[in-house]
């Protein structure tokens, strides 16, 4: 009987030793580090985290608030740190890592009003001169949304260099897109969840843009997305030319085939440059920073407006 009280003991001592050790990991303190600074250098809110942060390591310091050069402190693990809801996926190896590193410690929480939202953005680029300008924006989107509360997932760009190699098909290269999606769609359900894809082709940062969103014509999701989209477009449309109201839908068969086969609701934006302008297209400057917040505004209306009606 003692034996077997003993044993018992000596698995609950473990499984607890090993509950503590998994709620939090080591980070050594850099030069001019504070709790703070330490903090948001891990993607946390040090207002949230602060108190947190003391009784994990109350053995480490003694002197108010300062932090020791080259000690290692214990940091919580938290969902809603800036590393876990902003996430790069390398979507042929269904790899995740932070979408901002370094960036974090200028970063801070907005806002909560996305908290239940969920985005999936693929910046899909036809050539390498537009890379810096799709990667860019899409990566300011990812921090907007991010910032205000949501969970975001980059998908990484290996994918559109693969498929560029002979004999791979749209649906071998587009398959690993809907794969790992799906696999989230169903991690996270039961929240708003949106895809979106920014397709880019000959973009000129020096002129103006031709920007486009469509929608799979069988989704009422993912009209309405679009549409909350191409409105913030058009409130700053810089040409004089009347746009044509008609909604846009998928016709080419790579975006079908996401819209058939991904499960969370899909839009798909087209940037070109001017000189292919349409009466369905929308002329906007190419400025990084403004192109992103627009888009970035387009997708906050969208879910602040389902939740409203809700």
């Amino acid at each position: 009987m003692k034996l077997k009280l003993s044993l018992l003991f000596w698995v609950w001592a473990c499984t607890f030793m090993l509950g503590q050790e998994s709620t939090y990991y080591n980070v050594v303190a850099e030069q001019g580090d504070g709790i703070f600074s330490l903090l948001r250098k891990q993607g946390l809110d040090p207002a949230k985290y602060y108190g947190e942060f003391l009784e994990l390591n109350s053995d480490k310091i003694t002197e108010g608030t300062a932090l020791k050069l080259g000690e290692a402190y214990r940091v919580p693990y938290a969902d809603d740190s800036l590393k876990k809801t902003g996430v790069l996926v390398e979507t042929v190896k269904d790899s995740e890592a932070p979408i901002f590193d370094k960036e974090l410690a200028q970063m801070s929480l907005k806002s909560d009003k996305l908290k239940d939202a969920v985005y999936y953005l693929i910046a899909e680029n036809s050539s390498g001169t537009e890379n810096g300008f799709v990667n860019d924006v899409t990566q300011r989107i990812a921090g907007e949304l991010m910032l205000n509360g949501a969970h975001v997932y980059v998908m990484g760009d290996d994918l559109m260099r693969d498929s560029e190699d002979e004999g791979i098909s749209v649906d071998n290269t587009f398959g690993d897109y809907v794969q790992v999606i799906n696999k989230r769609y169903i991690k996270n359900t039961g929240k708003y969840q949106r895809v979106l894809l920014i397709r880019a082709e000959n973009v000129i940062e020096t002129g103006n843009m031709a920007v486009a969103v469509y929608h799979y014509d069988k989704s009422v999701q993912g009209q309405r997305f679009a549409e909350n989209i191409q409105n913030v477009f058009k409130e700053n449309n810089v040409s004089s030319t009347t746009i044509d109201e008609s909604s846009l839908v998928f016709e080419d068969k790579n975006s079908l085939y996401l819209a058939t086969n991904i499960l969370p609701a899909i839009s798909i934006m087209t940037i070109e440059n001017t000189s292919r302008t349409s009466k369905s297209k929308i002329s906007l400057k190419p400025n990084k920073k403004e192109f992103a917040n627009l888009i970035s505004n387009g997708i906050i209306n969208d879910y602040v407006d389902l939740e409203f009606e809700n």
